[in-house]
């Protein structure tokens, strides 16, 4: 549902497979108290486990409006 929802607001992801990536799943655990939960999203130094793509958007435009797509018109 995150995936979808950030897809049809254009945010771009970065994945990180923590099952493969030790460091990845550190950070997730750090986040998650000390739990391997997927999605926790990682924007700076700010974790979000399991959110709402509205979450992220909201966040994004208070903290980070550089990193939401431009609107063209």
């Amino acid at each position: 549902m995150l995936r979808k929802g950030l897809d049809k607001r254009g945010i771009a992801t970065v994945d990180h497979d923590i099952w493969s990536d030790a460091d990845a799943a550190a950070v997730v655990r750090h986040f998650a108290n000390g739990n391997e939960t997927v999605p926790t999203v990682v924007i700076g130094e700010t974790g979000f486990v399991n959110p709402s793509a509205k979450a992220i958007e909201e966040y994004l435009s208070s903290h980070a409006p550089h990193l939401l797509p431009t609107t063209q018109g």
